[in-house]
């Protein structure tokens, strides 16, 4: 067979390689993105240790982590994580990777906070997490107010008194109680926690009000266990000037703070709380009541700009100075 040398049929090839040339540079731009969304994917799924996790930070499908990450191990070659039916455990080689992975998820959200600051008015989702009972009894109520002001912000508040790590979990804001470790966080001191010791007047009438914390011995207690560390709560007292801690024998103990509340309120015995959980069930306050933990609120350098949470940090300043 001869081939013919006419220019005609190799203009023709030219111009109908033209759509072939964008097809291919189009799939390599395709294979790129997957590539980034596969890392970023196994980022957050090592830090959290499970894809459904991982999905609630990045706002997406579990199956859509499960099968982004599958993809990351098929062009790597290698093995990210040992699945279980419970777990989801780094491999060595995953462990190895996870560092680099965090590190371009870390970058890829400064580039988005540096977009969003650009905007002069705050938007786009905040991640927000609150210790318990603060976050349920402050900060949750806050958000209709907060929303009126900011309606293009949605808030994505997550309650729990484990303490989180902001970076790892993508948490804008975080609001805890207590001390905090040295960190590059940046943070302001919101409150103070006013506690004081309650109990029902039907328990009142029948067993009489103790007169120094070294009566409680006396009368029956209801007791908080922190669920983090499994310790009871030691009751502070101010006396005479000073403040003392006892820590009584307790016949009921809760791993919840509205659960004293509602112990104590349904006549259970004495129990200790914070005054503002127990606003709604007393009219008086107490001669022995005294300042527990700092409330603060958190957050990283990397949010520093980010209009939304400049707007909810004042907010939050301003609902706690309302309790002060």
């Amino acid at each position: 067979m001869a081939f013919r040398n006419d220019s005609k049929i190799l203009r023709k090839c030219t111009i109908d390689n033209q759509p072939i040339n964008r097809f291919y540079h189009s799939m390599k731009e395709q294979i790129a993105l997957e590539r980034l969304t596969g890392l970023i994917a196994f980022a957050r799924a090592g830090s959290l240790g499970s894809f459904t996790a991982a999905a609630r930070a990045l706002a997406i499908s579990p199956s859509a982590v499960s099968k982004s990450v599958q993809r990351l191990e098929q062009r790597l070659g290698i093995s990210l994580f040992t699945r279980t039916t419970r777990s989801l455990v780094l491999t060595p080689e995953g462990r190895e990777l996870h560092d680099r992975a965090l590190k371009l998820l870390q970058d890829a959200e400064a580039i988005e906070q540096s977009a969003i600051a650009a905007r002069s008015e705050p938007g786009g989702t905040l991640r927000v997490a609150a210790a318990l009972p603060v976050g349920i009894h402050i900060v949750a109520a806050s958000l209709p107010g907060f929303r009126a002001r900011y309606p293009k912000v949605s808030v994505d508040l997550r309650l729990n008194d484990q303490v989180v790590d902001l970076v790892k979990e993508g948490i804008d804001v975080a609001v805890r109680l207590g001390e905090l470790p040295d960190s590059n966080l940046l943070s302001k001191r919101m409150f103070a926690l006013r506690l004081c010791a309650y109990a029902a007047p039907s328990y009142i009438e029948s067993r009489g009000i103790p007169a120094h914390p070294l009566d409680l011995e006396r009368h029956d207690i209801v007791n908080l266990r922190y669920q983090n560390s499994g310790q009871l709560f030691r009751w502070p007292f101010q006396i005479g000037g000073k403040t003392i801690e006892v820590l009584p024998s307790a016949q009921i103990i809760v791993d919840a703070s509205d659960a004293v509340i509602a112990t104590v309120a349904a006549g259970g015995g004495i129990g200790m709380a914070a005054t503002f959980m127990a606003a709604p069930y007393v009219a008086r306050g107490s001669e022995h009541a005294v300042d527990g933990d700092d409330i603060t609120a958190l957050w990283s350098a990397s949010r520093r700009t980010n209009p939304a949470v400049r707007a909810f940090v004042d907010h939050l300043q301003a609902t706690f100075l309302k309790l002060a």
